[in-house]
Parts: C-alpha cells; structure tokens; sequence
C-alpha cells in the first residue's frame, strides 16, 4: 500500500472515530430488575432530571433530583455534580427518555457511569419503582 493510501485509510479511522466520540449516550441495557437491585443496595444511584415543579408534583422514592436546567446551567460549574459518587452507578431518569440523555453526556464527561433510562417516571412507576410518600 502507498503512503497516500495509508494517510486515506488513517484518516478515515481517525474521523470514524470521532464521530463515535461525539454521539450522545445511548439509553441503558441494564434492565429494570437489575437497576432496582443495584439502586436498593447502594451500589448506584438514582437521578431525576426533570424539574422542581415536576418532581413536586411526584418522584420515586429511592431518586435525588438533580434538574437538567442546573446541569446545563450558564455557570457550568461541576458543582452540581459534587455530591454524586464517582464509585457508584448513576441511572438517570426524566419524564420521557429524553433530558436524561442530555444529561447523561454532561456527567460522562466529568467522569461519572451516568446511565439514561429510556423508561420515564410514569413507566417506572408502572414496572413497581416505589414512589415517594407511598
């Protein structure tokens, strides 16, 4: 192979990979059972994303809020993210799928097994996560 034909193939690697570095997470693999375990024995952590009036409104009993709105914040400092375990599995969830994939981007790159959940509160609430107060 020519030297050309080796900087082609080099490149196209190169920006193949990055374009792999740039796509958002993708929603969890862990199936709902194995969060639940994980979430009841300590060894992660359950996140709502969505905002204050939302999880006024309802949230899971198990989860911490931490609102997409603070994560994406104009600051953009990482105190948001102080009090979250780097040790620990950390499962998002929003209303629907989607902020929770935002979010998780965000934590990933400050170096947290943050996880997005496709499932939304209303279907976690439906596949037994206990809500608060309940």
């Amino acid at each position: 192979m020519n030297h050309f034909a080796t900087f082609g193939v080099a490149c196209a690697l190169f920006f193949a990979g990055m374009t792999a570095l740039a796509q958002p997470p993708q929603h969890t693999k862990d199936s709902l059972d194995t969060i639940k375990k994980s979430v009841t024995e300590k060894k992660a952590v359950l996140i709502d994303v969505r905002e204050q009036k939302e999880w006024d409104a309802g949230h899971l009993r198990d989860a911490k809020l931490l609102p997409l709105s603070m994560i994406n914040g104009k600051d953009k400092k990482a105190d948001f993210a102080k009090d979250l375990p780097k040790d620990q599995v950390i499962y998002l969830h929003c209303a629907s799928g989607k902020r929770c994939v935002t979010a998780a981007e965000e934590l990933q790159k400050l170096g947290y097994d943050a996880r997005p959940l496709k499932q939304g509160y209303s279907e976690l609430i439906k596949a037994g996560f206990a809500q608060a107060g309940k």
